[in-house]
């Protein structure tokens, strides 16, 4: 274009882009950072989807296996086998115009860094060449491949579908075509959130679809004639390196259903016999307790699950005796209980308790122990003739899940999902019971079904309130992921795992 010869006329051009390239300053200084938050987000959500995924498949190669149901999942496992290829093949096609967007953006591999408020690059790539429409065509023809796997698949998704390829509302009516609505004058880091979007899509597209199949296949169904829960220990009284042996189970199970052992949190493999079989050697003396649980079918098809708590005293042989009394295991920022006991003719009064860190309080064989680094701990017991010392460990409190009502993620019915209050943190199988923590914060992100755009939440607390407005417009083929968790309890802050829910 030539240059105005009036000066009026070239200080007036000369205004304009001044002022266009404040505005483009404004953008890259501001907005930009908001959309790296959301891009990054969305790789959090795709990757607890994807873990979710691949557990799926592994559960469905154990029923391959399985002569009960090896003969359906012959069916449906190949069906969600296509959803995972055809899902990979759109996922690389999207990463790949992303990359093209970071290169054409000037990127830089060594700092990792591009030019993200570049209005121009996806303009010309996915507009002027035509990039954006061709990847609308391999969007849709995408999901029409999904859907035509089987029939059922058709009929359970054909209207909920987490891929969204309407196109969305504009001001410019220029921007009428799906391609020119996502990407006209978007800056490279919005163009690469919006593509990152329809992959958060396709992986929800493809567990849904995936969780359906593995459905499909149902459970076995066991019938008992009569059972009963099983847990016992060959001995009450050890010495120092003697054997003891828990051994626990389902009374007259069916192989078809064998149970799921845990003792104190660990899975006990079964023998031949169908029991579980646990086997340590006795340590320092002291009173133990070692909680076992025990799941299996019910002749109804339910599970139900037992818990059996296992007592045993080692003794020792100076008659001075310290034990914990949950387990032998201190944690941070719990009271502790301990028991102490003397030999014969030692008054429990006449005991002097010591620990080497943090502090032991309490009197007549009963002590509170407070500790506050993991490691290990040195319990001493003196009364007045001879002193004894046992080392326990420190651990802190296990990170605990987080939960909306009763699930940890997965598909969940949209009117269940509003019903809930928020999201809570569940401390799993400990063995000191009450132990509690409270969440108090989380960012809560919403796509698919129901929301034109990706939208997302920054919450103080606990509870779904500050929120509740985004939630009440989910529909079938939502999602909804909960990320940055923090919940506060013994021991201080934790940061849990994200989790995600798929509506239906």
């Amino acid at each position: 274009m030539a240059l105005p010869r009036e000066p009026r006329q070239k200080m007036i051009n000369l205004m304009y882009l001044v002022l266009t390239a404040m505005l483009a300053l404004n953008v890259s200084s501001e907005i930009l950072n908001a959309f790296k938050t959301i891009d990054k987000s969305f790789s959090v959500a795709n990757n607890t989807i994807n873990e979710k995924t691949n557990t799926l498949f592994a559960s469905l190669e154990e029923k391959l296996k399985d002569p009960k149901s090896s003969q359906l999942a012959a069916v449906w496992a190949p069906k969600a086998q296509k959803v995972r290829q055809l899902s990979e093949e759109m996922l690389n096609y999207i990463e790949d115009i992303k990359t093209q967007i970071k290169n054409e953006s000037h990127f830089d591999p060594e700092t990792g860094k591009y030019k993200e408020s570049d209005l121009d690059v996806p303009t010309r790539l996915l507009i002027d060449k035509k990039m954006g429409k061709a990847l609308f065509q391999k969007l849709t023809e995408y999901k029409n491949f999904v859907l035509a796997i089987d029939p059922e698949i058709k009929s359970q998704f054909e209207n909920s579908l987490p891929l969204d390829l309407t196109v969305p509302k504009v001001e410019n009516k220029e921007n009428r075509t799906w391609e020119a609505a996502y990407f006209r004058m978007t800056p490279s880091v919005a163009a690469i959130t919006i593509l990152s979007k329809f992959q958060n899509d396709i992986r929800n597209t493809e567990s849904q679809v995936v969780e359906f199949a593995h459905n499909k296949i149902g459970e076995v169904k066991v019938v008992y004639d009569e059972f009963q829960a099983l847990a016992a220990a060959n001995t009450q009284f050890l010495l120092p390196g003697q054997e003891f042996t828990i051994t626990a189970g389902v009374g007259a199970f069916s192989k078809n259903a064998k149970p799921t052992v845990t003792i104190d949190g660990a899975v006990i493999p079964l023998n031949a016999n169908g029991l579980a079989e646990y086997k340590t050697v006795a340590g320092s003396p002291g009173t133990y307790s070692r909680k076992v649980n025990i799941s299996f079918l019910k002749p109804d098809g339910t599970t139900s699950t037992l818990t059996r708590d296992i007592q045993y005293t080692i003794g020792a042989p100076t008659g001075l005796n310290i034990s914990a009394d949950a387990v032998k295991v201190l944690y941070v920022g719990l009271d502790n209980p301990i028991s102490v006991a003397g030999g014969s003719g030692t008054n429990a009064k006449d005991l002097r308790v010591s620990i080497s860190q943090g502090s032991i309080s309490g009197s007549n064989g009963k002590y509170m122990a407070r500790v506050t680094t993991p490691g290990t701990a040195k319990v001493s017991v003196n009364d007045g003739k001879q002193s004894v010392s046992y080392d326990f460990r420190v651990r802190t409190v296990p990170t605990p899940t987080a939960m909306v009502g009763e699930s940890k993620g997965g598909r969940m019915r949209v009117n269940d999902f509003k019903a809930q209050a928020g999201v809570r943190a569940e401390l799993e199988n400990f063995v000191f019971e009450g132990v509690k923590f409270t969440v108090t914060s989380y960012t809560i992100t919403f796509t698919g079904a129901g929301y034109t755009e990706f939208m997302h939440k920054s919450v103080t607390g606990n509870s779904f309130g500050p929120a509740r407005s985004l939630i009440e417009m989910a529909k079938p083929g939502s999602t909804i992921t909960i990320d940055e968790i923090r919940a506060e309890g013994p021991g201080g802050n934790r940061l849990l795992a994200p989790i995600a829910f798929n509506l239906f």
